[in-house]
């Protein structure tokens, strides 16, 4: 489906799919935003949707915004009508909840977000500052004549959240835990910065893992098997039966990210007596390391952090890789070097009352994240 909107200089389109804009268009455009990342790219998106883990059947109604002069893809959102709140790490069930009490439907609703991936990055793509107003004029404009509940703009980088501020979105804050790599050749040299009770417990942590007789390998996306993949979503299955879930990506999804995109994967895997018996998923580029998912079909202490943490740490230091974004929440990180970063998101209620009542519930959210974020700050784990 293409719907055709209307505005000045532009010609503005609504698809349903990535093959109508085409990987070359798409990834020129993407790539060449500032904190582009490889969940921008056309292979990761259009993997999400042809393997079905992000598409309408799952509630994930691709409407990617798209804006054109002549035949060149100039600017675009990436956008999903929703029917549910799964999937997103910014949670507005009590939100939604509200709506049902009150009679009034809260689904469907504009969502413009990487599916499943809590990555800040660049979600208003667009070749210059004027396309970039003109695409943010015609998501006011779709957002005002769809006659649904709401829009919500996820992870967006903080210079967007300015922009969609600017146009009547309220922001909400949040946290995710970073590590910065200060140059370090090795290691241990990264432990040297920590307080010593840190480097203790780390050094600690890593000994019962080897002392079990785990040992672990790094692949790189060009040298995994499917073999490898098929272990990998073993464990990540199990990770969402541990929590009681149903896993939100299948083994399709894997499959085409390893073959589409091998220059940006790393998996983890820990081996006991030559059997796999953990994995972690990991995405990369030249500026950081992304931490995805993690599972295992044997418990043993530590090993978690061994495998989603010490290991990707070890791939940054060896890579020269500047940043290690360990995906949402987690405040045990900080422990393991990891420090807090502040997050956003934009939100648009078309309900009066209600984009009221959200407004004050954000203000008094926002100063408690405000004053969270300063209590983790004063937990600084490196030397003084």
């Amino acid at each position: 489906m293409t719907q055709t909107v209307n505005t000045a200089d532009y010609r503005t389109r609504i698809v349903s799919s990535l093959s109508e804009v085409g990987q070359p268009a798409w990834d020129a455009l993407a790539q060449a935003q500032p904190q582009a990342n490889p969940f921008l790219s056309f292979a990761f998106l259009h993997a999400l949707h042809e393997s079905g883990s992000a598409s309408e059947d799952k509630g994930w109604q691709p409407q990617y915004l798209t804006l054109w002069q002549s035949h060149v893809l100039v600017a675009a959102l990436p956008m999903y009508a929703k029917f549910h709140s799964y999937g997103e790490y910014v949670f507005d069930w009590a939100w939604a909840d509200a709506y049902r009490r009150n009679g009034i439907d809260y689904y469907p609703k504009l969502l413009s977000a990487i599916p499943f991936t809590p990555v800040t990055g660049a979600r208003l793509i667009a070749r210059d500052d004027a396309a970039r107003a003109a695409l943010l004029d015609a998501l006011q404009h779709i957002q005002q004549q769809s006659g649904l509940s709401s829009t919500h703009v996820l992870y967006p980088t903080e210079t967007e959240a300015a922009l969609f501020a600017e146009a009547g979105f309220m922001l909400r804050k949040g946290v995710q835990f970073h590590w910065q790599n200060q140059g370090y050749d090795t290691f241990e040299q990264f432990l040297s910065t920590l307080e010593q009770k840190k480097r203790k417990n780390i050094r600690a942590e890593r000994r019962k893992v080897y002392e079990a007789g785990i040992s672990l390998r790094q692949v790189r996306g060009g040298d995994a098997n499917e073999a490898d993949w098929q272990f990998f979503k073993r464990c990540y299955d199990q990770t969402y039966r541990e929590h009681y879930s149903t896993p939100y990506l299948n083994l399709d999804f894997f499959l085409r990210i390893g073959t589409a995109m091998p220059d940006n994967i790393l998996l983890v895997i820990a081996e006991r007596d030559s059997q796999p018996i953990a994995a972690s998923l990991l995405i990369y580029d030249q500026d950081a390391l992304y931490g995805r998912y993690w599972g295992c079909i044997e418990q043993h202490a530590c090993l978690h952090f061994e495998t989603a943490y010490y290991q990707p740490l070890e791939f940054c230091i060896a890579n020269g890789i500047a940043a290690f974004e360990g995906g949402a929440q987690g405040e045990h990180k900080m422990a393991r070097g990891f420090l807090p970063k502040q997050t956003w998101s934009a939100h648009w209620l078309a309900h009066p009352s209600f984009s009221d009542a959200v407004e004050r519930f954000l203000r008094q959210e926002g100063r408690g994240m405000s004053a969270y974020l300063d209590e983790l700050n004063e937990r600084n784990p490196f030397k003084s």
